[in-house]
């Protein structure tokens, strides 16, 4: 009979995202006082610090 190997478990994948895969985004503001053209007035862009997704609120 030959030998027996001992086998890993796979290591689980990080994705990155941490807790935004779950929606718990650490906003923080990215340009402040953005004029936009077409809804005419000042918007505040907001991006996540862990994955990038952005928002925009419109002041």
């Amino acid at each position: 009979m030959g030998d027996v190997l001992p086998f890993k478990k796979p290591l689980p994948k990080k994705s990155g995202k941490g807790m935004c895969q779950h929606g718990f985004h650490k906003w923080k503001v990215w340009n402040e006082k953005q004029f936009d053209v077409r809804q005419g007035r000042l918007v505040t862009v907001y991006r996540c610090e862990r994955c990038g997704k952005q928002k925009v609120k419109a002041h």
